[in-house]
């Protein structure tokens, strides 16, 4: 016997891009939503990204600096999607329920130094 498959893994091209487009919209939306520190680096990124266009003195320069923001956003979705699947599983505490929560934060702080690097390092050059 066949083991069970999720049933919208059956879906192939452009559907499966398309439906895949909504998904992550959706998930944009839902951390947007229910994450008060993804709002708060979404803010981050809104101010800086645009900076980063005055900013950089050459494209590469751009696109380190605007990289190095979208990072942030990239890692912090997946602390959240860390944190609410560890919550699914059991709200109590547990050693290895914190040891998760704590490296999924522990890489949005490396994220978050990398941007203050990239961003000291591309505006003294």
């Amino acid at each position: 016997m066949a083991p069970e498959q999720n049933r919208h893994k059956g879906k192939t091209g452009l559907r499966r891009v398309w439906n895949a487009l909504f998904y992550s919209l959706a998930g944009l939306a839902a951390a947007f939503r229910h994450e008060d520190a993804f709002r708060q680096e979404v803010v981050l990124a809104a101010v800086l990204i645009p900076a980063a266009f005055f900013l950089g003195s050459d494209n590469l320069a751009r696109a380190l600096m605007i990289g190095s923001v979208l990072l942030v956003l990239v890692v912090e979705l997946v602390n959240s999607a860390i944190e609410a699947t560890v919550d699914r599983i059991s709200l109590e505490n547990h050693l290895l329920a914190k040891r998760a929560k704590d490296i999924g934060s522990a890489a949005v702080l490396l994220a978050l130094v990398n941007v203050a690097v990239v961003w000291g390092l591309v505006l003294t050059a």
